[in-house]
């Protein structure tokens, strides 16, 4: 048992030096920081970290947090996005060089000639990108919301960027919406083929296969459930089911498997985002040394890029109230 009640015989042998965690759990109180990590951050990253979740989850997290730092363990679009949400408070970069390739796939130029070419269509934009492009764009929306928020607008045709298969998977449940997309793609789930889920239905075929929404169409054809992370995560603790089926980041299963010792998951091998895993537990450990760097954005970009997320969530808040559970 370490000084700061460590149990050191539950760390398993991929957590770095000990000191290194206890000089960040340290650190953390005598800042008064609050660290957030994503799904797809490394099990060490995650052991250090106050909360985990997907993108939608963190940033409410990080809106309503007490505490006036926040160390984000994420790609650049989550910091930023944690940052739009929370202006007062002071958001750091875990690492500023993981950047999501998603993100920067589509700039605000591609967004403003989208809108040029469809000047009838609402826009909507994943969280996926930068801050710049949400300015450009009426209501964002993630993974776990895409669908309602597609619903929810009264225009007939909409422009849902960058993610093409995302906005294929939105298509298929808005039949009578016109979706205008882009060329965008997640490299982790657009790697995911469909012979690398059939291969593992061939070798466990009692199980229920689930799918994010950013694979490919052809993989989303063989899943029962289409969720997001945190989707994924609640359904598999909730359902009856035994075996399941992932296909996603591999760290999202890897979760599962700690979480439902009495379950079997399978998840695809090389589904694996080197972004994310650019963060390193001495990245996380000099942000609470330096509290740099911290994210700087102009006051017109703030507001601007909050305008379509603050939209999202009111899109949220209004369904909960009135018991929507589409």
């Amino acid at each position: 048992m370490s000084d700061l009640g460590i149990d050191t015989e539950l760390l398993d042998d991929r957590l770095p030096e000990l000191k290194v965690v206890e000089r960040i759990l340290e650190l953390k109180g005598k800042r008064h920081a609050l660290v957030l990590a994503h799904n797809y951050q490394s099990p060490e990253i995650q052991f250090v970290a106050d909360y985990i979740g997907d993108t939608l989850s963190l940033s409410m997290v990080a809106r309503d947090a007490e505490q006036p730092i926040i160390v984000f363990c994420g790609p650049d679009f989550m910091v930023e996005t944690a940052k739009i949400l929370a202006p007062d408070k002071t958001v750091i970069y875990a690492n500023a060089w993981a950047r999501c390739p998603l993100a920067t796939m589509i700039t605000p130029e591609d967004l403003r000639m989208l809108k040029q070419a469809h000047p009838n269509a609402s826009v909507v934009g994943y969280v996926n990108t930068s801050p710049e492009c949400k300015c450009e764009m009426d209501i964002c929306c993630a993974s776990a919301n895409a669908v309602r928020i597609t619903q929810s607008l009264e225009a007939g045709e909409i422009i849902l960027v960058p993610d093409a298969n995302l906005a294929s998977y939105v298509s298929r449940l808005v039949p009578d919406k016109t979706i205008i997309s882009w060329h965008g793609f997640c490299a982790v789930h657009h790697m995911i083929r469909k012979t690398d889920v059939l291969d593992l239905i061939h070798d466990h075929p009692r199980a229920t296969v689930i799918v994010h929404p950013e694979c490919r169409p052809e993989v989303v054809d063989l899943a029962a459930m289409v969720l997001s992370t945190d989707g994924m995560m609640m359904h598999a603790a909730a359902s009856q089911d035994r075996e399941f089926i992932v296909a996603t980041e591999l760290e999202v299963v890897n979760r599962m498997i700690e979480y439902n010792p009495d379950k079997e998951f399978y998840g695809i091998e090389k589904a694996y985002c080197r972004t994310q895993k650019r963060v390193k537990l001495e990245n996380v450990l000099q942000a609470l040394e330096t509290l740099e760097p911290a994210v700087n954005l102009q006051p017109e970009v703030l507001e601007g890029a909050r305008r379509p997320i603050e939209r999202m969530l009111e899109v949220g808040r209004a369904e909960s109230l009135t018991g929507d559970e589409r």
